[in-house]
């Protein structure tokens, strides 16, 4: 594969969410979503360094800050994949939320990634997994400044359902069949949505899929590199 993919990681994530992708499609970058509090200023620093037309995979946040960049460059994207993530902005309650973690978390009270927290995350398989202990590793690397930063970019970022009927890139929708974060039915507006979208569910998955089911997520990725769905 000669084409270069951007990899956008979700929440309290980094280069180990796209690990198992990173092995088997080259060249690739993971782009580093901890230093900014907008999605549109996370686009810009992930494309920045980019070549002038990539593909574009994202997960979660990665989602939310990829739909950014198509707002910002769309001429710059050549094919696009969003997984486990919404096209909508937070509702009031999902804000209030956010903005109750923000403040435990300026508190001095940032736990990362709980182990009562993995099954929003996670299928009940890999509770008890290395996964399972990768996911808070991550967490941890990103650490208490970053949540910050990403809470107040999602807490900033519009609604952009509107964006999704331009896009005329080939584009994958990928999903956990067990995703309570983002569930199928999202995953399915944003699908019929985008002019000619392929939706995925992985099956046995939650809101990790590159992590949970690396070689099912390398499958669709291969399709959707060779194919375009």
């Amino acid at each position: 594969m000669s084409e270069h993919v951007l990899f956008l990681p979700g929440l309290l994530c980094d280069e180990r969410l796209w690990r198992d992708q990173l092995a088997v499609f080259a060249p690739a970058t993971v782009a580093d979503l901890t230093r900014d509090d907008s999605v549109d200023a996370m686009a810009r620093r992930a494309m920045a360094d980019m070549p002038d037309r990539f593909a574009l995979c994202a997960l979660s946040m990665g989602g939310y800050v990829a739909l950014a960049l198509m707002r910002a460059a769309p001429e710059r994207v050549t094919r696009l994949c969003l997984m486990d993530t919404s096209a909508r902005a937070d509702t009031a309650e999902q804000s209030g939320r956010r903005r109750g973690l923000m403040t435990m978390t300026r508190g001095n009270r940032f736990r990362g990634v709980t182990p009562k927290l993995l099954p929003q995350l996670l299928h009940p398989d890999h509770l008890q997994s290395q996964v399972a202990l990768d996911v808070l590793g991550m967490a941890e690397r990103v650490g208490k400044d970053a949540f910050l930063r990403q809470q107040q970019a999602i807490l900033g970022r519009p609604d952009s359902l509107a964006l999704l009927p331009t896009i005329i890139v080939p584009t994958a929708v990928v999903v956990g069949d067990h995703d309570a974060l983002t569930p199928v039915p999202i995953a399915q507006e944003i699908a019929a949505l985008i002019p000619g979208a392929r939706l995925h569910i992985i099956k046995n998955a939650g809101h990790l899929p590159p992590m949970e089911q690396p070689d099912d997520v390398n499958d669709i990725l291969g399709r959707w590199f060779h194919q375009g769905i």
